[in-house]
C-alpha cells in the first residue's frame, strides 16, 4: 500500500507515491536523485544524512518522508545558489575542511543549521554543535576552522548592519 505524499525539496514541489514507511532518506536519493544525502548507519549516529527541515538539521535516516510533507526541505544540492557555492562550503575548501566528501553535505548543513542560532560560535560551541556528525578523514580541525570563518565573517556584517542602524536612528 501506497500514499501520495507531497514533498517541496530545494524549492521545488513533488508529488510522489510512497509506502508509508519509506525514510526520507531513501525517497530523496532514490525517487529524487538526490545522492548527496548520504547514508551510513542508516541509525542516527553518523549525520551523513542530514538535511535541513524548515531550516532545522534533522536525520532524514530516521524520518518517514509523510512526516515531511509541508515542510521545506534542504539538501546539499539545494544549498548554494546558481553557479556559486554557499560560504560554508566555499569555507570547508579553502580550510580543508573535506578529503573523501561522504560526510561533508551532512557536516556542511549541521553547520548552516548551527551559524543560523550563533552568527559567531566559538570553537568548543562548534565542536559540541557537530558533535552529531562523524568524520573519518580530517581530525575536524579543518571543518571547525571553515565555520569559524564563515561565522566570523557574518559576525562582522551583522556588526557593520547594526552599527549602521545605530547611525541612522542617532542622526
Amino acid at each position: 500500500m501506497s500514499q501520495t505524499v507531497k514533498l517541496r525539496v530545494n524549492g521545488r514541489e513533488h508529488a510522489l507515491e510512497v509506502a508509508p514507511r519509506a525514510l526520507l532518506a531513501d525517497v530523496l536519493r532514490q525517487r529524487l536523485g538526490l545522492t548527496g544525502t548520504h547514508l551510513a548507519c542508516e541509525q542516527g549516529a553518523c549525520g551523513t544524512c542530514t538535511v535541513l527541515l524548515d531550516g532545522d538539521a534533522v536525520l532524514s535516516c530516521l524520518m518517514f518522508a509523510i512526516q515531511a510533507e509541508g515542510s521545506e526541505i534542504t539538501t546539499i544540492e539545494g544549498l548554494a545558489g546558481e553557479g556559486e557555492l554557499h560560504p560554508l562550503q566555499s569555507a570547508f575548501a579553502e580550510h580543508h575542511g573535506l578529503q573523501c566528501g561522504f560526510c561533508t553535505p551532512g557536516m556542511v548543513l549541521a553547520a548552516v543549521d548551527l551559524l543560523s542560532h550563533y552568527y559567531a560560535p566559538g570553537r568548543e560551541a562548534i565542536e559540541h554543535g557537530l558533535s552529531g556528525n562523524l568524520c573519518r578523514c580530517t581530525g575536524y580541525t579543518g571543518i571547525v576552522d571553515a565555520v569559524v570563518a564563515v561565522g566570523e565573517q557574518m559576525a562582522a556584517r551583522f556588526s557593520g548592519q547594526a552599527r549602521a542602524v545605530a547611525e541612522v536612528t542617532t542622526a
